[in-house]
């Protein structure tokens, strides 16, 4: 059984906060699995305001899209390559993730991008943690928590995974892929920012009107986007899409466009439902997005 360092309450507290200034941070990506993905890719890498993306990980999936989990995270590297040329971010690296989940829940899955995690997050400064943004299954940031506990106490993990606390199950597809990874998430104590999809991070709907509007003609990389998301569908008649990928950038961009509050950390139960226990650690959770605010942010952002 892996023993995770404890971090004092009122320190986990404050770590929790917004941090309120420009953060380094590692984006970890399924890329090739939706099309929210090169939005989120894009939207980070246009927030060197706030920002400094250190490097960028491809994680598993295993869909219709995909012949397996090391099939998704392959194609996923390959299109992380690709929105980084568009964007002439060469200078970013980009590292390969899991070939499959947590085999058990003190097991890690050995890949360049959690030895990478391990490495960067054990340079960093306790004071000046490292930002892991996930936006996929948590299996490469998992697998470097398990390789390196002490990493616990140098990030802060911002995550989209789960359904609303709400909502009546969590089956959603990041969190449903690699129970075990979620749940030691969860579980070992690490700052954690929590955005949920149905419920919360869902509301981030936009159109192809919208998008020809706002996003088409600005440089290659608002092209790009366009023409993926014309390609999600044969018929656009009234029809919106989620690109809720975007929500983890938004709250670091503005936590007033993410209204949250500290909960306490919730268990998965075996049929992916939520059970709350209020003698466990703090998180943060995200529980409303201001929709329009974070796509204008993202349009004039896409459009510099």
């Amino acid at each position: 059984m892996t023993t995770f360092p404890t971090i004092p309450a009122s320190q986990l507290v404050q770590r929790l906060e917004h941090p309120g200034h420009k953060i380094r941070l590692v984006l970890d990506t399924d890329a090739f699995n939706e099309i929210d993905d090169p939005f989120a890719i894009a939207y980070a890498l246009k927030s060197a305001d706030n920002m400094t993306v250190e490097a960028l990980y491809a994680a598993p999936f295993f869909n219709e899209l995909s012949s397996g989990p090391a099939d998704g995270m392959e194609k996923s590297y390959q299109e992380i390559l690709n929105i980084r040329r568009i964007l002439g971010r060469e200078d970013i690296p980009v590292y390969r993730g899991s070939t499959g989940y947590l085999p058990a829940s003190d097991q890690p899955v050995e890949s360049e991008a959690a030895r990478n995690l391990v490495e960067r997050a054990m340079a960093s400064d306790p004071a000046d943690p490292l930002y892991v943004v996930a936006i996929g299954a948590i299996t490469n940031v998992a697998s470097a928590l398990l390789m390196e506990p002490r990493i616990l106490e140098r990030i802060v993990l911002v995550w989209l995974g789960g359904h609303g606390l709400h909502w009546s199950d969590t089956k959603e597809f990041n969190l449903f892929q690699d129970l075990h990874a979620s749940r030691l998430v969860l579980d070992c104590g690490v700052p954690l920012i929590l955005v949920p999809c149905l419920g919360v991070a869902s509301h981030l709907q936009t159109s192809l009107s919208e998008l020809r509007d706002f996003v088409k003609g600005q440089g290659e990389i608002g092209d790009y986007l366009f023409e993926t998301y014309l390609s999600c569908s044969d018929d656009h008649f009234a029809y919106s899409r989620v690109i809720w990928d975007i929500a983890v950038i938004a709250w670091l961009n503005n936590p007033e466009w993410c209204p949250s509050a500290l909960v306490h950390s919730p268990r998965i139960s075996e049929d992916f439902r939520w059970m709350h226990d209020p003698f466990r650690h703090m998180i943060r959770s995200v529980h409303f997005i201001r929709r329009d605010e974070v796509f204008r942010d993202l349009f004039l952002r896409i459009a510099r």
